[in-house]
């Protein structure tokens, strides 16, 4: 035929869109061009697809032939596009079923032996083929089990070019091959036997509780105390005490790591538990990449945690960084003529020293640090950050007497189950609404909707809201927080006790 079509997949973000490759014939000077803004990742697929149909007896034409890759105005990057190509290409010389061609979508890359190569992104990629209505699709071998976790979809794992040719009619013979594999990794659910237990926390009940609250109804959380407090031991035990993830989220986290070059074999139902060392910019935070945008650890913790620890050590950039995600839940990262944009829904928390030293309102402590240093190092999490912050907690060092009096503990186990009920709970108050958690409910719902609390409840808030203490959007965080404490406590209305304990949660303050 002198004019085929196939279909492809370019990824912008997380999301993919469509594109058709189109080849065609004409009688010029013998040449392949590629055209609609290829990288040059994309634009040396020339070479590879020449060399790989050479070696899989697949002639290309003697004469000039031009590949359009339609929309023309979107960017493509990478080499997941060499299958289209190679199939449209070879599809103009030797004949093939047009319509099968034209219906399936083809990714992978080409190795010059014919062989298909894995590629980061199928998931994601398979996932948006699959919404556009696309019900056949061509990926490498290696990423068949990844390509799998989307139903409704029928998937063709190739091992060689030829072998892709013979599915479209094509008269060729079929080597007989070994298929390229990934390196062997370890399974993702192994995780859930390392999951440290609550019952590891001791003598610090009031913390174990905050921690519960933060999970039942998605909070962030910022955990200031000295060395040896139990921060980094209290936020690792978060993800434990999360209900495992729904189909949606799990695909949404299962697309990130595909996105993020992570081998993908099954969908992970734990919560993705993301901790970044201090030193990390504000583009490993955010994302991006010279030519392809890649997830940083906002995106990689969506429908999960984001841990910061020494939080006052991190550029104050990039504590900023986290202010438009955390209330939007999306990230958006713009470069020239490109804008991706990633899923951003994730828990943060953070924790923090008092001081560089550590010591600072410690009894006993030997603080050397100046005034002005203490007010830089704490200066780093700013105003607008905190006020995003919905459980503010203070810790202190565990005493001696305290460890002895300590007698029962929490543990992973009842404290999922407590998170589960009051999340069930929270979900049956908001049945006829779009939101499932506490931290989702817009303000303006929560001070005058339905089930908005009587004057009498919100007194202390509106005094406080009056006196400066809390913005109105610390206002709207306390609300959510004092929703999530009645529903651990199994009531269907706010009570003054509520509103009093979220706001000490928040601000330390007392009615």
């Amino acid at each position: 035929m002198k004019v085929a079509r196939t279909l492809s997949v370019a990824l912008v973000g997380a999301e993919g869109e469509i594109v058709e490759i189109e080849a065609d014939l004409s009688n010029q000077t013998p040449d392949f061009k590629i055209i609609g803004l290829p990288d040059k990742a994309l634009a040396e697929a020339v070479q590879r697809v020449h060399n790989a149909c050479a070696n899989s007896d697949l002639a290309l034409p003697r004469r000039r032939l031009t590949i359009n890759l339609s929309p023309a105005s979107l960017p493509k990057h990478g080499s997941g596009f060499d299958v289209a190509i190679a199939t449209v290409a070879v599809a103009t010389e030797i004949a093939m079923n047009a319509d099968s061609v034209a219906s399936t979508v083809h990714l992978g890359e080409l190795g010059l032996d014919g062989r298909l190569r894995p590629i980061p992104g199928i998931l994601p990629a398979v996932l948006a083929a699959a919404r556009a209505g696309h019900k056949r699709i061509v990926v490498p071998f290696a990423n068949t089990q990844e390509a799998q976790l989307v139903d409704g979809v029928e998937i063709l794992g190739a091992i060689n070019l030829a072998q892709v040719a013979s599915w479209h009619g094509a008269d060729v013979c079929v080597p007989d091959e070994e298929p390229i594999t990934l390196a062997a990794a370890s399974d993702s659910t192994a995780a859930t036997d390392t999951i440290p237990d609550l019952t590891d926390v001791v003598g610090q009940r009031d913390a174990v509780n905050a921690l519960i609250a933060a999970a039942a109804g998605g909070h962030h959380l910022l955990m200031c105390g000295p060395p040896g407090a139990g921060k980094t031991m209290l936020a690792r035990r978060l993800p434990g005490i999360l209900p495992p993830l729904g189909d949606r989220a799990a695909l949404a986290v299962a697309s990130i790591r595909s996105l993020s070059g992570t081998r993908v074999v099954d969908l992970d139902r734990n919560a993705p538990f993301e901790a970044p060392h201090h030193s990390a910019s504000v583009a490993a935070l955010v994302g991006g990449g010279s030519r392809i945008v890649r997830p940083g650890a906002i995106a990689r913790a969506t429908e999960g945690i984001l841990f910061l620890d020494e939080a006052g050590e991190f550029q104050a950039s990039a504590l900023d960084a986290l202010r438009q995600p955390l209330e939007s839940g999306t990230i958006t990262i713009n470069r020239a003529g490109l804008s991706a944009e990633f899923p951003a829904k994730f828990q943060l928390v953070l924790a923090t020293n008092p001081c560089p030293c550590g010591d600072y309102g410690i009894r006993g402590g030997n603080c050397t640090c100046p005034p002005a240093a203490i007010r830089r190092y704490l200066g780093r999490l700013s105003g607008p950050l905190l006020d995003r912050i919905d459980i503010e907690l203070t810790l202190a060092r565990v005493s001696v007497a305290q460890r002895r009096s300590e007698v029962v503990a929490v543990s992973t186990s009842e404290a999922r189950l407590r998170v589960a009920e009051a999340r069930a709970r929270a979900a049956q108050r908001l049945i006829d609404t779009r939101w499932q958690l506490n931290a989702e409910i817009p303000g303006s719902w929560l001070r005058d909707g339905p089930r908005s609390p009587s004057p009498t409840v919100r007194r202390p808030l509106d005094v406080a809201l009056r006196k400066g203490a809390i913005t109105l959007r610390g206002f709207d965080r306390v609300l959510r927080l004092a929703w999530t404490l009645a529903d651990l406590d199994g009531k269907a209305q706010l009570g003054l006790d509520h509103i009093g304990r979220a706001l000490f949660l928040k601000k330390g303050m007392a009615l």
